[in-house]
């Protein structure tokens, strides 16, 4: 199964920043590679079986094909649309947030 290209929006590039300068500044290096390395591994995944994530927030927010997927050992969310040539990431976020909310913010 040849995977698609997993690409993050600006936002999710963000998030992804905020998230591992906290676990870096709170935990250390070795957590904060921690969660790159459990969101690269959530990207291999979603790039070559976009379908297996959750559209329970697609469904809640009425955003047709949203999905979601946790990562391991990590409390966030990986937010993404299956496009015909990529995976579209729109959001990498805590799960204890209000994702509604925060869903509604202008995508980059």
């Amino acid at each position: 199964m040849t995977a698609k290209p997993v690409v993050p929006r600006e936002l999710a590039r963000w998030d992804i920043e905020a998230a591992s300068d906290y676990y870096a500044d709170q935990a250390g290096e070795d957590v904060a590679l921690g969660f790159i390395d459990a969101l690269e591994s959530a990207y291999r995944l979603i790039g070559t079986r976009p379908a297996t994530g959750s559209p329970l927030y697609g469904h809640e927010l009425g955003l047709p094909g949203l999905r979601h997927r946790k990562l391991k050992r990590y409390p966030y969310l990986v937010f993404y649309v299956d496009r015909d040539d990529h995976v579209d990431v729109w959001r990498v976020l805590h799960a204890q947030r209000d994702i509604p909310a925060r869903m509604q913010e202008p995508h980059g």
